[in-house]
């Protein structure tokens, strides 16, 4: 299983970015699905997640300015970010909890995944 993001950039403060990311490989479905972030010298920290059935989580910093979402028909989460500050610049990591196999998923064993992380850079 492989996660896959895009979407990274260099954006002015005020502006929007659209985070992709695409899980592929032995998936047979698709647990909750989320979004991370990590500046350079802090702990990685939650942005979002999703449930499979796209009950939704945010951190206080990004409620308002940030949607996440999912297309359970091409294993995607995405991850709209508005009105972007400063403070929101950092590698973003995307995860999903996957159940590789019927059985897998009877047993309710999911295993955790992480994207490569993509670099989100703001500009005051």
């Amino acid at each position: 299983v492989q996660l896959q993001a895009s979407g990274g950039g260099l954006v002015q403060a005020g502006g929007s970015l659209r985070l992709t990311c695409a899980a592929s490989g032995n998936i047979f479905r698709i647990n909750a699905m989320g979004w991370y972030r990590q500046a350079p010298g802090l702990q990685r920290e939650l942005v979002a997640t999703i449930t499979s059935g796209s009950s939704t989580n945010y951190a206080d910093s990004v409620k308002g300015r940030f949607t996440i979402s999912r297309d359970n028909a091409k294993n995607t989460v995405y991850l709209q970010m508005n009105s972007l500050k400063p403070e929101d610049a950092a590698v973003y990591y995307c995860n999903a909890e996957i159940y590789s196999s019927f059985g897998d998923y009877m047993r309710q064993k999911d295993n955790d995944y992480w994207g490569q992380g993509t670099l989100v850079t703001v500009s005051s």
